[in-house]
């Protein structure tokens, strides 16, 4: 889906020197700022099924400490590249900077298909790849979390990776795992939850009505679809379409969430689904629809279908999905785009709660002390993913 020919740590650079010149920052500043501190590149031998060896390379690249330690997440992708890591690594920086949450900004990344993969060897990569990265990571230094591709699953095997080689359990080494083993309540939706928390204020400040607004979501995997559940659930909206790394389904009619997601479980994809139409990845971005939820890969809305581009408001889910010169095209086409550094950035903010829990080995509720925080985002009442009540109030 990505555009590969669009680099994205040059975009980067490109967003730093623009944002620089705005606000009048020092040449000598905004040189640091595109450039990270510190890059570990791996290669390493896992078993696989066949009892073959296979080589993988990953990275873990650590961009700034300025505001305290490294934080950001770590994706399994075939398509992972050195330029690719950089670029999340810096836009990790910006992000958690935008929240006002203690960090700086990480990435991760093996170059790997874990949809080819057993669960076994899934479990093996992660592993090795774990110990070659421990010399670099730590609840004090860096503390990685899910991506594309990784879940609390990953997120566990890595903390007991770290954990064995310390002697003792860790869990603040990672952030995104399962509850049962220093997990944080409202985790796996928190990314999605912040997406449609921007997208309704958005909404609010350009006179859009969400009930009954329709909306197209490109990537259906934990943000996607848990963004689809959101925006239905909480605000009557209507998905029409959506699409996996397999393809997408329209209908334009409306997708419920529950049906869809049934389907994509059973299946594997959404592709398929009864009553649907199938849209490919690349048309379903220009669909005349009132939301455009872009939440899979960098580098998809490029100069090339930015002018094609027919949402009221494009709320960047992924990371990086539009590049600068699509940008500068939707601001004069009169798109509205919540960017990547805002709108998705409930994930590390929830994160940051879960490694406060963790340091300080007391855990809460989801409506205190962190609910609050979520409280003055909502005023309205909303059932947490365990099936209590979330009591939104102000503290």
């Amino acid at each position: 889906m990505a555009d590969k020919k669009v680099n994205p740590f040059e975009e980067m650079k490109k967003m730093v020197d623009m944002a620089g010149k705005r606000l009048g920052l020092d040449a000598g500043v905004l040189e640091v700022l595109k450039h990270p501190k510190r890059e570990l590149h791996v290669n390493f031998p896992v078993r696989m099924d066949d009892g073959s060896i296979k080589i993988f390379t990953g990275y873990r690249v650590q961009h700034n400490e300025a505001r305290g330690p490294y934080k950001g997440g770590i994706r399994y992708h075939q398509n992972v590249d050195i330029d690719e890591v950089r670029a999340l690594a810096a836009w990790m920086t910006w992000k958690t900077a935008v929240v006002g949450i203690p960090y700086g900004g990480a990435k991760g990344g093996i170059i790997a298909n874990p949809k080819t993969m057993s669960v076994g060897e899934i479990e093996r990569m992660t592993r090795r790849y774990a110990s070659e990265i421990s010399i670099v990571i730590g609840p004090h230094k860096d503390i990685p979390a899910p991506d594309v591709n990784t879940s609390g699953r990953e997120m566990a095997w890595i903390m007991d990776t770290y954990s064995m080689q310390k002697g003792y359990s860790i869990p603040g080494v990672i952030t995104g795992k399962p509850l049962n083993i220093g997990g944080s309540l409202g985790r796996p939706e928190a990314t999605s939850r912040g997406l449609v928390f921007c997208v309704r204020e958005a909404a609010k400040r350009t006179g859009m009505d969400l009930k009954g607004a329709t909306c197209a979501i490109q990537g259906y995997g934990n943000v996607g679809a848990f963004a689809h559940k959101l925006i239905e659930r909480d605000f009557g909206s209507k998905v029409i379409a959506v699409t996996d790394s397999k393809g997408g389904i329209i209908n334009e009619k409306g997708l419920r969430y529950d049906d869809v997601w049934a389907h994509k479980q059973k299946t594997g994809s959404v592709v398929g689904f009864p009553g649907s139409k199938p849209i490919s990845n690349e048309a379903i971005l220009e669909l005349k629809v009132d939301v455009l939820l872009p939440c899979a890969l960098e580098n998809v809305i490029t100069k090339d279908n930015a002018g094609k581009i027919k949402a009221k408001i494009v709320g960047e889910g992924a990371n990086g999905p539009t590049t600068v010169d699509a940008d500068a095209i939707m601001w004069k086409n009169k798109v509205l785009v919540l960017p990547d550094i805002m709108a998705n950035a409930g994930g590390v903010t929830v994160s940051y709660f879960e490694w406060v829990q963790d340091l300080a080995n007391y855990f809460w509720t989801e409506d205190a002390p962190g609910g609050r925080f979520i409280s003055l985002l909502s005023s309205e009442k909303r059932v947490s993913s365990c099936g209590s009540p979330m009591r939104y109030h102000r503290p």
